[in-house]
């Protein structure tokens, strides 16, 4: 269900409508309004459309660069279920191996006991 919610970034109110809970929406606002302020106030030659430029670029760069680490780790936990995919059925081989030459094992002790008994 979309909400209206009135955030204020350096000094400017906004309506934003969504469909996020209103304290994420005041989150992120009040996240905006502390980066853009941090900006402003580091270089006085700096305009308020220069720091929301700014403020644009660093979340831009933000969110490449999370989305490069999510899909490494993708690709990193498709790996690593490939992996467990071979390793359990390596597991699988060995168990009817270790099975195989039980019986094995237990048909030449009979073989053995048959021979020591004559």
């Amino acid at each position: 269900m979309k909400s209206s919610v009135k955030i204020n970034i350096c000094g400017t109110d906004y309506l934003i409508t969504s469909d996020d809970d209103e304290s994420y929406i005041r989150s992120i606002g009040d996240e905006v309004d502390k980066r853009m302020n941090e900006l402003l106030n580091s270089n006085q030659h700096t305009s308020i459309t220069m720091a929301a430029v700014l403020c644009a670029l660093n979340y831009s760069d933000e969110c490449h660069k999370a989305n490069d680490t999510s899909d490494n780790l993708r690709s990193q936990i498709k790996n690593y279920i490939e992996d467990s995919q071979r390793a359990r059925l390596e597991a699988d081989e060995a168990k009817r191996e270790v099975e195989r030459l039980r019986r094995e094992l237990q048909g030449l002790r009979l073989r053995f006991a048959e021979l020591d008994n004559r």
